[in-house]
């Protein structure tokens, strides 16, 4: 969908002659009240469920959680999976010309926010007809959109569904994203962010700042059980020193953690843009309710209008539950409707995207009981 009206964007600037690439399932009701809004977070898309047809290896990011007959059901309610503004996967995004100069955006993107994306689905929104969301959903930065959907836009849904998420970052979590931007900005093939005119990818970056976040998504335990110190095979082995399988090499892939992880960079450095992960890493960054209020997470939420279902992962140690226990206690603090579920699971932070029945247990009966609202 083709934006005309610029977008008032935050940081003061503008995005006009924006494109919004999204995708919906299901079949919206006669009264329009059973839509749902699907946020993504940081690498995810608008492609949220389903498989494209005809392409292999195409199921959309969160489609354990969302089709017919699943916890949150298609056959029930209209779900929209919408790309982000700044993104690298159709919508308008660096990769995209610039209407100014006819060349890619580059790092001449304007600076997004969570608060930007959030108004940019609201005109997505009034486009399709949608005066008002049953509910908003969202994970890790997704989780951040919901929330803020629930300030900015009050009245406009009736739910909020924030799952492995904060009301902000720490500041260790803001280390690991500049670790990260510095792997890319770093990278001899970035060229200042125009590696497009130099036809050149950074791909050494990326490979790097996956391999960095792809850590902090996975619990220790989960990581022990999945690789442990195991070793891979030895028929390249330098040096075996009295027989103890070690290659005692400060180049090898030698421990199958080593080899996931890289494995993991090699991939994402193919698909994802550069400019667009710097971007959203700094839309995670920023993203603080609170600040507008003197660092009260309170008072930020006193006009929030929805009931919320808030979910966290006990080893998710990049979103703490701690974290959501401050939402939780913001909510309460106004007599708002919240409920929270604290899941056992090992599997840190990718909790969210698994499929836990607990976890999805929850989800379903909090839209069964959405759906009798609806009907």
């Amino acid at each position: 969908m083709h934006f005309a009206l610029p977008l008032p964007l935050q940081s003061g600037a503008q995005l006009r002659d924006y494109t919004l690439v999204y995708e919906t399932y299901g079949t919206l009701n006669a009264a329009r009240s059973n839509a749902v809004l699907v946020c993504h977070a940081l690498n995810a898309s608008h492609h949220v469920a389903g498989t494209y047809e005809g392409q292999a290896r195409s199921e959309g990011w969160w489609d354990n959680l969302i089709g017919p007959g699943k916890p949150l059901d298609t056959n029930r309610f209209f779900v929209i999976g919408v790309n982000n503004p700044g993104s690298c996967f159709g919508s308008t995004g660096p990769m995209q010309t610039h209407p100014d100069t006819g060349v890619p955006y580059g790092a001449d993107f304007p600076v997004v926010t969570v608060e930007d994306w959030v108004d940019a689905q609201a005109r997505l929104c009034d486009a399709l007809g949608i005066e008002q969301l049953a509910a908003v959903l969202g994970g890790s930065l997704g989780g951040m959109q919901a929330l803020s959907w629930s300030l900015r836009f009050p009245d406009r849904l009736r739910h909020c569904i924030a799952v492995a998420t904060a009301p902000n970052l720490s500041a260790q979590n803001i280390a690991f994203n500049e670790v990260a931007r510095r792997a890319i900005i770093t990278d001899p093939d970035f060229h200042g962010g125009h590696f497009y005119a130099h036809n050149t990818l950074p791909r050494r970056g990326l490979r790097v700042a996956r391999m960095i976040g792809h850590i902090t998504y996975l619990s220790d335990d989960a990581m022990e059980a999945k690789f442990g110190r195991r070793i891979r095979g030895h028929g390249s082995l330098a040096v075996d020193a009295g027989n103890t399988g070690l290659a005692y090499s400060t180049q090898a892939i030698e421990f199958e953690i080593e080899s996931y992880l890289r494995h993991q960079g090699d991939k994402f450095s193919e698909y994802f843009d550069a400019n667009t992960y710097l971007l959203i890493t700094r839309a995670l960054d920023y993203f603080d309710p609170a600040r507008a209020f003197g660092g009260d997470l309170s008072a930020a939420f006193a006009g929030a209008r929805c009931q919320f279902q808030i979910i966290s992962f006990t080893t998710d140690w990049r979103f703490a539950p701690q974290r959501s226990r401050e939402i939780v206690k913001a909510l309460v603090d106004h007599k708002r409707d919240v409920s929270y579920a604290e899941i056992a699971a090992p599997h840190g932070h990718d909790a969210f995207l698994l499929d836990d029945p607990r976890y999805h247990g929850v989800l379903r009966a909090y839209f069964d009981n959405i759906a009798m609202e609806a009907a």
